[in-house]
């Protein structure tokens, strides 16, 4: 692992970038939500409820992954980075820039 911690050696040498993590978590995560939302309902009436929210909670958390997985991906690792890009696609369209109340 280098310095930073952000990328990550294989045996062989290669380097894994951090983003594959988050997408393969987001894949996975996808992947079995709806393996579950297939399956459908089994068992007692009085755990629907729970099953319906971890069925849920697999598609809200397989989407997080993936749009962190986005930004790592783009080089985006701070919010400042995020703020600056958006800069520049303001300044790109050709919008004057948000001026700031304090």
């Amino acid at each position: 692992m280098d310095e930073k911690g952000s990328r990550r050696v294989d045996a062989d040498g290669n380097v894994i970038p951090g983003w594959s993590w988050w997408a393969l978590a987001s894949c996975t995560q996808f992947v079995w939500g709806m393996s579950s939302y297939r399956k459908g309902y089994a068992g007692d009436s009085r755990l629907m409820p729970f099953k319906a929210f971890a069925v849920a909670s697999l598609f809200v958390g397989s989407a997080a992954s993936a749009s962190f997985a986005a930004l790592q991906a783009s080089g985006i690792h701070k919010v400042e980075d995020l703020v600056e890009m958006g800069a520049n696609l303001r300044t790109g369209l050709g919008i004057p820039p948000r001026s700031r109340e304090e």
